[in-house]
């Protein structure tokens, strides 16, 4: 069965790392470089991660021979490498660019990346320049590996540590407060109120984007070279907005655009219509979660034993559903077991949070050994339980990275850095996230070999290195940094911590303006109250406030109208349309109704 192990993994890795890049990312519309490099930053990462506790050993079943895996990392790794700051940068450029062509995309993205990549140049000069002053370092090629691995995997240290103290807390926490169903609803009401701040200002952003093209459509004559690029431009525009374009008249003086404010406002079109798209969905999204949730609140009082579903949510189950997940099924899952099963993940994560912090904090000392995976693997390992040292590694470092990658999908950089479900990530936010676990993945491993004592730099034991350090080097070339950054820094990940616990963060957060869930909080409570009458009233944000307010300044001459708080409309008529939600938030229906002077 030699290899066998090793086979199995690279497969179903593969399929792991497309199915989340399915969820995050549009495979239709996506370009194919996108969707190319965001898959393989993925996949080489979670490889190594799951990898990494496979060792050549005596034969057990998942015997990998000896001389296979040096030569897996070295590919596996220097492709990341080459991925994660080279690649990935020049084809988020490439992305974001407003270019109407492929060799404007290319001369953009060059240009970025040289204005970037000129200081690390700057300083590998010096550095150069340095060693070159003292004849007594004679560094090897191999030796100079070994600094671009030190100092690439210093960066990732301290990023990692960042995003390792907020995910061993708020994980565990996380499954705790998920258990209370008021938690959850109350949470939903405040993400429900949020939502509605940031898609009405979406729709906003979008209709003045889209007033800028109309100026543009209007400016720009069919028989002028810029033609082609103002219809580009129009191919990006939702359709609404393309046929009011085509009808629509304006009597404004317009100034002619040149090829870069085309290029410029090409970009913003794409950034206008994908930040509005992600909020359609996640406003949709949130609006089914707040329903369901108080159909729970309902059904927590049904003395039938059977859970209430509202309408709206009960016609989109399936017969096989409704068969297998019957309101019986559903009342003393949602209603009993759920709230006993997170309770028990939470206080086994909690366990597993502490034991890390507690390795982190002590790993560096051998002579009593006091990492408790170090414990566990040295224990099994003088057993010669090669099963029990595999899992117990598989689940360690399966926890760590869970930890580390949650954050990152978590975690919103403003409007630039946002990992958002049902293919509504941009690839700018793909490519930047496949960066982030290319830089991230590598010292984590480092790390993880620390906390159960193998890694030779760390423990300073006479041992055979594994496959993965060996490729490393040895970082006693920098003693300073193996010897002190990476055995004390850690540590730090305790304060982390504590900062977790209480919110500091979040906190900080509400101060700069930038509202976070915090339950003591007066803010929170209004705007969970707000949340609360949103998710009842169904319309208070819509899909046709901002076409609705640009169609306003773009309505032909002699066409009067005016608005009511941006939800009705009213023609010369005195009649109109109110969009009304169902309660699901994705169907929509028109009722007429009638207004007097």
């Amino acid at each position: 069965m030699s290899g066998a192990a090793l086979a199995v993994v690279v497969v179903v890795v593969f399929f792991l790392a497309f199915f989340l890049l399915q969820r995050y990312g549009d495979v239709r519309k996506q370009q194919w470089m996108v969707l190319l490099g965001t898959l393989l930053s993925w996949y080489l990462c979670f490889l190594i991660v799951f990898i990494l506790e496979l060792k050549p050993c005596v034969e057990p079943w998942s015997y990998i021979p000896e001389g296979i895996l040096p030569v897996f990392w070295r590919v596996v790794y220097w492709t990341s490498q080459f991925l994660t700051w080279l690649l990935l940068p020049f084809m988020q450029s490439y992305a974001r660019s407003g270019a109407f062509s492929r060799v404007g995309k290319i001369k953009t993205a060059l240009i970025e990346n040289a204005i970037y990549y000129g200081t690390y140049l700057l300083i590998f000069v010096c550095l150069l320049i340095y060693v070159a002053a003292h004849p007594q370092w004679r560094l090897s090629w191999r030796e100079f590996q070994t600094i671009g691995i030190t100092a690439a995997n210093t960066w990732g240290l301290f990023l990692l540590v960042l995003l390792l103290g907020y995910g061993l807390v708020e994980i565990p926490r996380s499954y705790w407060l998920s258990s209370s169903h008021g938690y959850l609803l109350a949470k939903t009401y405040f993400k429900v109120a949020k939502m509605a701040i940031e898609k009405s200002a979406a729709e906003k952003d979008l209709a003045d984007v889209m007033e800028d093209v109309a100026d543009v459509n209007a400016s720009v004559r069919y028989n002028t070279n810029l033609r082609k690029c103002v219809d580009t431009i129009l191919t990006k525009c939702p359709s609404g907005y393309q046929e009011e374009m085509t009808t629509s008249t304006s009597d404004r003086e317009h100034v002619q655009p040149t090829e870069r404010d085309l290029a410029n406002l090409h970009k913003k079109v794409i950034s206008a219509v994908q930040r509005h798209s992600q909020t359609q969905v996640q406003w949709s999204i949130l609006l089914d979660e707040a329903l369901h949730l108080e159909d729970v609140a309902k059904s927590l009082s049904s003395s039938a034993r059977l859970f209430i579903r509202g309408s709206s949510s009960a016609q989109h189950r399936d017969c096989l559903c409704r068969f297998l997940y019957s309101p019986t099924v559903e009342w003393y899952w949602e209603c009993v077991f759920r709230q006993i099963f997170y309770r028990f993940m939470a206080v086994a994560l909690c366990l597993l949070s502490v034991a890390v912090v507690w390795s982190e904090c002590t790993f560096f000392s051998t002579h009593p050994v006091l990492s408790l995976f170090a414990v566990f693997v040295e224990a099994a390992e003088k057993q010669y339980n090669y099963i029990c040292i595999e899992v117990m590694c598989f689940i360690t470092i399966l926890f760590l990275c869970v930890c580390v990658y949650s954050t990152v999908f978590r975690i919103r950089v403003f409007n630039y850095y946002n990992l958002v479900p049902h293919h509504q990530t941009d690839a700018y936010s793909l490519q930047f996230s496949g960066m982030l676990f290319c830089r991230l993945t590598p010292p984590l491993c480092l790390n993880f070999l620390g906390l159960i004592h193998m890694d030779s730099a760390v423990s300073h034991q006479d041992r055979i290195q594994t496959s993965y350090t060996s490729i490393m080097g040895s970082m006693q070339v920098l003693s300073f940094i193996s010897n002190g950054f990476y055995i004390y820094y850690p540590m730090l990940v305790l304060l982390l911590c504590f900062a977790t616990i209480y919110s500091l963060g979040s906190r900080c957060l509400n101060l700069l303006g930038f509202h976070q869930y915090i339950t003591d909080d007066e803010l929170t409570s209004d705007l969970v109250d707000e949340g609360r009458d949103l998710t009842r009233i169904g319309l208070c944000v819509t899909g046709r406030v901002g076409f609705q307010s640009w169609r306003e300044r773009h309505r032909p001459l002699g066409v009067t109208s005016r608005t009511r708080s941006g939800y009705t409309e009213l023609r010369d008529n005195h009649s109109s349309s109110v969009t009304e939600f169902k309660p699901n938030g994705n169907e929509r229906k028109e009722k007429p109704t009638r207004t007097t002077k």
